[in-house]
């Protein structure tokens, strides 16, 4: 039985929802409280098990790499003034785990970024984490997936229940059966239209395939949006070897779009002892003043 041990993260997209400040720096860099997005992600699979993650980055995402990378003159300074937790958090980020990096030289979609990078895969069984969705767990999401992956040796999507007015901006599947948390699944829609969707199960950018997507993701067609999507070629797939989704556990953070990454910034600062009791005095100075305008 072949152990999930590599990751792919798609890097490459232009981040347009977050102009004019992801003109010059990677929409993955944006910070949550003090620590960039994509960090949350990398942890994740770290503490899921992955030994090697690949980084699929494109045209100025160098901010990228120079954060897993060492800083050794800002590592300098911070020991120069005694500041030694922060030089450890500094350092965390560079020794996590081993980290590869290839550039999708032509923005085709999240299918063709994954395509990208099979050479690195080879022919193992490997996880795909996209960083619009942060998740808070008791058990990493990803972790969830591969341990489902384990159990049933096939392809496993990490899914989670959305509003029904909402299914329109997701990857959906239609269930044939369920197992506890386990679906089987009939399809898997990219965006459906609003009220065609099959369910309101939709996919949540955590992923465990096999490596013979990439047969599919090979010829794959461009789908929705004029790009070759990751989720019609997993449909593919489940036509000639079973392809499960698992309803994961735990709180999933949407910071793919503004008000999304504002709340999680705001709830991942009320997390803080050191920032809680200050924030929250801050909400509730603002609350009182709306009051006053009303």
């Amino acid at each position: 039985m072949k152990r999930v041990k590599k990751a792919i993260i798609p890097a490459a997209g232009l981040g347009t929802r977050f102009l004019p400040a992801t003109k010059a720096m990677p929409k993955e860099m944006l910070p949550i409280v003090d620590k960039p997005t994509i960090q949350y992600i990398v942890e994740e699979a770290v503490e899921s098990g992955i030994e090697d993650i690949i980084i699929v980055t494109g045209k100025g995402k160098r901010a990228i790499e120079d954060h897993f990378d060492s800083a050794f003159e800002l590592e300098y300074n911070l020991m120069e003034k005694k500041k030694l937790e922060l030089l450890e958090e500094v350092k965390r980020s560079t020794n996590l785990v081993d980290i590869h990096y290839i550039r999708q030289k032509e923005p085709k979609g999240l299918g063709h970024a994954v395509w990208s990078a099979r050479k690195f895969v080879g022919d193992e069984p490997f996880a795909v984490l996209l960083g619009d969705d942060i998740v808070q767990a008791e058990t990493p999401s990803l972790k969830q997936l591969i341990d489902q992956f384990d159990r049933v040796q096939c392809s496993v999507i990490g899914v989670q229940e959305v509003p029904n007015e909402e299914t329109h901006r997701y990857g959906i599947i239609d269930p044939a059966g369920q197992d506890g948390r386990l679906y089987r699944v009939n399809s898997f829609v990219e965006k459906p239209n609003k009220g065609e969707a099959p369910s309101n199960l939709a996919i949540m950018g955590r992923y465990v395939l096999t490596a013979r997507i990439f047969n599919f993701l090979d010829r794959q067609e461009k789908g929705a949006g004029g790009e070759i999507q990751l989720t019609d070629a997993i449909q593919r797939l489940n036509q000639v070897q079973n392809v499960y989704a698992y309803d994961f556990e735990g709180t999933r953070y949407d910071v793919g779009e503004k008000l999304g990454f504002i709340k999680t910034t705001i709830e991942f600062a009320l997390m803080r002892e050191d920032l809680r009791y200050s924030v929250l005095e801050y909400l509730d100075d603002l609350l009182k003043k709306e009051k006053t305008l009303i």
